[in-house]
């Protein structure tokens, strides 16, 4: 049978690399390089809308 001392350290340990686990996840997800399509949709998402011509402005030439 386990006893709690071991189960204690069983736990510390599981704990810790899951912690590790998790920082070494979020570090590589904020440094990875977006493939091309992505960065295509994110661009044609943030272009603004064209705006229609001022009304009542006449072309003076």
């Amino acid at each position: 049978m386990i006893s709690d001392d071991d189960l204690y350290k069983l736990a510390i340990f599981l704990g810790s690399v899951s912690m590790v686990l998790i920082v070494v996840y979020h570090f590589f997800e904020v440094n990875s390089v977006e493939d091309g399509s992505e960065l295509a949709e994110k661009a044609a998402k943030a272009r603004p809308a064209r705006q229609p011509a001022a009304v009542g402005k006449q072309n003076t030439q």
